[in-house]
């Protein structure tokens, strides 16, 4: 493992620890799309089969069993005791569409065609527009409070990482070449263009942060 890798890692790591403690200290998800969640649910939950099958390291399984206990448990607090504060009138994306675009591609464009290859190819796709409803509901308020904009600075830099991570590979290692994760995280990065451009101009120097409506 890169020090690219493992800065990507620690930066995913730490998007999850501001989210939950977000959730836990304001007692409120609003602002926060559950679609968004529950489309993570869904890719580490399809992406991580494997680890029933296969040992890679303790590291690989621990982060493994963090993503996907994580994952579940932001969905349950924002179903359950924060059920409240959830708007789902602003949380809107027809998530149905980037699942069936997800799989649609998985089956056409496969990493292998065995079940667990298709599924992992699922997920690459699917992370890829993951965050687009959380995107799209800062957009419709037109705002979001400094902690969620940090939670969304993480998660887009930890795949801008792993797009650094991946050119040093290529670089280092003989023959190293994933065309399904590379393309799927450069699409990934790019939908955190314009929230990248206005984190950096707006909140790193202490001003709210405030999107196009």
């Amino acid at each position: 493992m890169n020090i690219f890798r493992l800065a990507a890692d620690l930066l995913h790591l730490g998007s999850i620890f501001i989210l939950i403690a977000r959730l836990r200290q304001t007692k409120s998800c609003a602002g926060i799309s559950l679609k968004t969640q529950g489309l993570y649910v869904l890719v580490f939950a399809t992406r991580y089969l494997d680890m029933f099958i296969s040992f890679v390291s303790v590291y690989n399984t621990l982060m493994k069993l963090f993503f996907l206990a994580s994952s579940a448990y932001i969905v349950f607090l924002m179903l359950s005791p924060l059920k409240p504060t959830y708007d789902k009138a602003l949380d809107t994306l027809r998530v149905e569409y980037l699942i069936a675009g997800a799989a649609a591609f998985a089956l056409l464009f496969p990493h292998k065609y065995t079940v667990l290859e298709v599924l992992w190819s699922f997920s690459i796709y699917l992370e890829a527009v993951a965050i687009m409803p959380q995107l799209l509901q800062m957009t419709r308020t037109g705002e979001a409070d400094n902690i969620t904009s940090h939670y969304v600075f993480a998660l887009g830099g930890y795949r801008a990482l792993y797009i650094v991570n991946w050119i040093y590979r290529y670089y280092t290692e003989d023959k190293y070449s994933d065309y399904i994760a590379w393309v799927a995280g450069v699409v990934q990065t790019v939908l955190y263009g314009d929230f990248f451009y206005i984190y950096f101009t707006r909140i790193l120097k202490g001003k709210t942060f405030k999107l196009p409506v």
